[in-house]
């Protein structure tokens, strides 16, 4: 027993139009591990997560990222894996294997993403902290507040802070977001495979804590209807040329480039995210694309240090809370470095995602 561990295996399943994640263990050699590619394949019944039909429902899992295991402890691990077709071709819900190319193909540009997670805690169908009938005081008082009377879920929040932080995950920070109930943890800066593989293990060990609280968070882009906030996952993105001197000028140039394929990446960014983004609660509207200087109600915001310094970063604004990562990365690496991007390329658009956008688009 003493050389066998716990390796938990962690997915994305078939859900449409946002994919959940999908976990399971699996006993393996402590003294075979020295990298993913010595973690085995692994498989499962994709006919149970709409990924095949139940008479052909074999689905391969490939380990491609592990980290320590905070919850059950080193040195037992979490596994974050790709999923396989049994030929081994990747599956069509493998958004990975897209970002993987793209990351590849624009290697030289040495880019950097960093996430602001943004997510709502329930319990039983409510918002925590929320009155079962009515509603809290108007938000503007929650916003990185402290006191019993102004947030609610902080043992939770924290644990997950801590458990990250012990699994070696690149969380920059949290803190207490603008609706009750509402906080934000953000990963990164980080390369485009890591940043978007540390997310997907961050969001795991965050809903697996919400076991033991009886908690869950929830990714939706407007938890609550009204003037509230929404639920955002503001990304942000950097090339090696806009962090250097006179990069603040590439900054601009890119932000152009995205303004052209505004709506194309829309299609990408999260379900329901025109519910979020309607020109209010600091946001531009999905059908509208406009960037600006330290401006919070833009699409696209250019940090103040960005344009004090001449070089720096974006933030893209637009992504909902519910975004995959892969599929936002692959978009602005395609836009940023390449000749733009097209959801289409992939089979994103007509087989993965709804949203009304796509009328406007393809009309």
């Amino acid at each position: 027993m003493a050389n066998k561990i716990m390796a938990e295996y962690i997915w994305m399943d078939g859900k449409k139009p946002t994919a959940k994640l999908r976990s399971k263990t699996k006993i393996i050699n402590a003294a075979a591990i020295r990298s993913a590619d010595d973690l085995p394949m692994w498989g499962f019944d994709g006919s149970s997560t709409e990924q095949a039909e139940g008479h052909f429902s074999d689905c391969q899992l490939k380990p491609v990222y592990y980290i320590p295991d905070p919850i059950r402890g080193e040195p037992n691990v979490l596994v974050m894996c790709e999923v396989l077709n049994a030929d081994g071709s990747p599956h069509s819900t493998n958004t990975r294997a897209a970002l993987r190319q793209a990351a590849e193909k624009y290697a030289k540009h040495e880019p950097w993403f960093g996430i602001e997670q943004e997510y709502t805690l329930y319990r039983k169908d409510w918002p925590l902290g929320w009155p079962q009938h009515g509603f809290p005081h108007p938000q503007g008082r929650y916003y990185c507040g402290v006191g019993c009377d102004e947030v609610y879920g902080r043992k939770l929040v924290e644990a997950h802070l801590r458990d990250c932080l012990k699994a070696g995950l690149m969380i920059s920070g949290i803190n207490a977001e603008v609706m009750p109930g509402q906080w934000e943890f953000q990963v990164g800066p980080l390369p485009p495979l890591e940043a978007a593989d540390q997310l997907w293990l961050a969001r795991w060990i965050l809903y697996r804590h919400g076991e033991d609280f009886e908690v869950y968070a929830k990714l939706d882009p407007k938890p609550m209807a009204g003037d509230w906030n929404g639920a955002g996952g503001h990304t942000n993105f950097s090339t090696k040329e806009m962090r250097q001197e006179g990069g603040l000028e590439i900054v601009k140039q890119t932000c152009e480039k995205l303004g052209k394929f505004h709506m194309q990446h829309m299609q990408v960014y999260g379900a329901d995210n025109d519910k979020r983004l309607t020109g209010k609660h600091e946001t531009s509207t999905i059908y509208d694309f406009r960037y600006g200087v330290s401006d919070r109600g833009a699409s696209v915001r250019i940090p103040m240090a960005t344009s004090l310094a001449g070089k720096g970063y974006l933030e893209d604004r637009r992504p909902a809370a519910n975004l995959d990562p892969y599929q936002v990365f692959t978009a602005l690496l395609e836009t940023s470095c390449g000749q733009g991007f097209n959801p289409i390329d992939y089979g994103w658009q007509a087989d993965m995602y709804v949203t009304p956008v796509r009328e406007k688009v393809t009309a």
